[in-house]
């Protein structure tokens, strides 16, 4: 299956490629195909730091032995692509007619008013 999300490490922009999942009873880190959606307890990776992966101490790594490649751009991100271009390249819309201020013989009604005192 071909993904458009990214690896869930920190700063790295490359392309997700396969998923992690840790199975906390067993004490055992999972890596495998890339699920078909993004789950809230497991990780995308791209296939650079799935092959990269270390365990914690103690801890069991299973690789589900697949061939991580790049699938590179999609379809979907070649027409998101186009969409953005296209809009970037459509004119500005005409700015909005100032408002006018009120005329200084008008009184202002705000919140505020100034009460004479009666002393």
């Amino acid at each position: 299956m071909k993904s458009t999300r990214q690896c869930s490490r920190t700063s790295c922009s490359r392309a997700a490629a396969a998923t992690l999942t840790y199975v906390y009873q067993d004490s055992t880190v999972v890596v495998g195909q890339l699920s078909a959606q993004a789950e809230p307890h497991s990780y995308d990776l791209c296939a650079l730091h799935a092959d990269r992966l270390t365990a914690p101490r103690g801890w069991d790594v299973v690789h589900i032995h697949q061939d991580l490649i790049d699938a590179g751009p999609t379809p979907d991100d070649l027409d998101a692509l186009a969409r953005a271009v296209r809009e970037a390249g459509r004119p500005a819309p005409a700015p909005l007619a100032p408002v006018a201020a009120p005329v200084a013989s008008e009184p202002r009604r705000g919140h505020l008013r100034v009460v004479a005192s009666d002393a």
